[in-house]
């Protein structure tokens, strides 16, 4: 789950990490109103799911409420488009003003699951206010990882050694090391999969205060971490997969045209490396997973097919589990529903009950093409889309 700037924030806040002077603007007025009450230049950021919002547009500065107001009827409503969200863009509802800061120094620090050391790792650059994938590329020497033991946590030393080799000032050494100890608190307390501070500055008046923050939450975590499952923002989220949530599938929305319906998430990968190598280009991502029942399989395909962009369905399903006769009749379910809906499927179905999945599908009377292999199975995506 993904948290706007601005409640980023409030967390950040609460916690001790010192942030700007900002307020929330859902109209024009409540724009100029805050630009007013801060007073002087202010930022106007777009409070959208998505990085590169300065280049797309969504950051700008502004001199009074005057412009404040104008800039925000220009956003609100508006579809931002960046390098994250698609030719579509995502909509923009919510605005947030802060106060311009006069910045000397811009550092990146974030914190992430790292999956090789099966911890989190603290990543810190003096390249702050880019994209971290844009300093790995072009300068990877810039770019500081230091991995945390579980046990310790982030120990003084360990924020007194970052802050060095950013080349902190002796003054702000202290506050620094204060900083990155906070931010881990927040990072395990949260149950964060994500947290980054980009930029976090050191202004003119020799403060550190973080210009911007982003923190995505572990999906399996939210249950326990009911304060922020509140913050959650439909607004920002592609219809289908808040539908999918809501009955346990793992569905992630794409720009293809071949749906893909798969129990297992290595497999789903292989399926969708299947749909490339056939010319053609995945949907979606969706794991229906292990103990998947007649219902959520139906529900699954329905998902699948209530998206325009795809002309094939392509089913890769390795019965344990989840039976492939019980997929079967899900899918029939789901045809007997939707029935205009329906496109060409190609289903590979292996292990336990497949012979009888297969029966059901081949007497279903849809356009189903029965396959035994992942070759055989790019070759009918290849022709159906083509």
């Amino acid at each position: 789950m993904k948290l706007h700037e601005y409640q980023t924030k409030q967390i950040l806040k609460k916690a001790g990490i010192p942030v700007p002077e900002g307020h929330i603007a859902k109209t024009t007025s409540e724009a100029a109103t805050a630009a007013f009450d801060i007073g002087g230049k202010v930022v106007v950021k777009a409070q959208v799911h998505a990085g590169g919002r300065g280049k797309g547009g969504g950051i700008k500065i502004v001199d009074s409420p005057g412009a404040a107001e104008s800039t925000a009827k220009e956003m609100l409503g508006s579809h931002l488009v960046t390098f994250q969200t698609g030719p579509d863009g995502v909509p923009v509802g919510t605005l947030l003003i802060e106060e311009a800061l006069s910045i000397t120094k811009e550092i990146y620090l974030g914190m992430v699951i790292d999956g090789a050391s099966k911890g989190v790792v603290i990543i810190a650059s003096e390249a702050g206010g880019m994209d971290i994938e844009e300093i790995a590329e072009i300068a990877p020497e810039k770019i500081i990882q230091v991995p945390i033991d579980p046990i310790i946590g982030v120990q003084p030393f360990i924020g007194r050694k970052i802050a060095y080799e950013l080349n902190f000032p002796q003054t702000l050494i202290r506050p620094m090391t204060g900083i990155i100890q906070n931010l881990y608190k927040v990072f395990t307390q949260s149950d964060a999969s994500l947290i980054e501070i980009n930029p976090l500055v050191i202004t003119s008046d020799d403060e550190i205060i973080a210009a911007d923050a982003k923190l995505d939450v572990d999906d399996d975590a939210i249950f326990r971490q009911k304060n922020i499952a509140n913050m959650a923002d439909p607004s920002q989220e592609d219809p289908l997969e808040i539908e999918a949530k809501l009955f346990d599938i793992n569905y992630v929305k794409l720009d293809g045209n071949v749906g893909c319906i798969v129990n297992g998430a290595g497999l789903a990968m292989a399926t969708m490396d299947v749909t490339s190598a056939a010319g053609a280009a995945p949907a979606n991502f969706l794991d229906i997973g292990g103990g998947a029942d007649e219902e959520k399989v139906s529900k699954a395909l329905k998902i699948v097919l209530t998206d325009k962009s795809v002309k094939a369905v392509l089913v890769n399903l390795f019965g344990g589990i989840l039976r492939c006769d019980v997929a079967a009749r899900g899918f029939v379910l789901a045809a007997q529903e939707m029935p205009e809906a329906i496109r060409p499927m190609v289903v590979r179905m292996l292990g336990t009950n497949s012979e009888e999945g297969r029966e059901i599908l081949s007497k279903s009377g849809l356009s189903i093409n029965l396959v035994e292999t992942l070759d055989e199975a790019a070759d009918k995506i290849q022709e159906i889309t083509r």
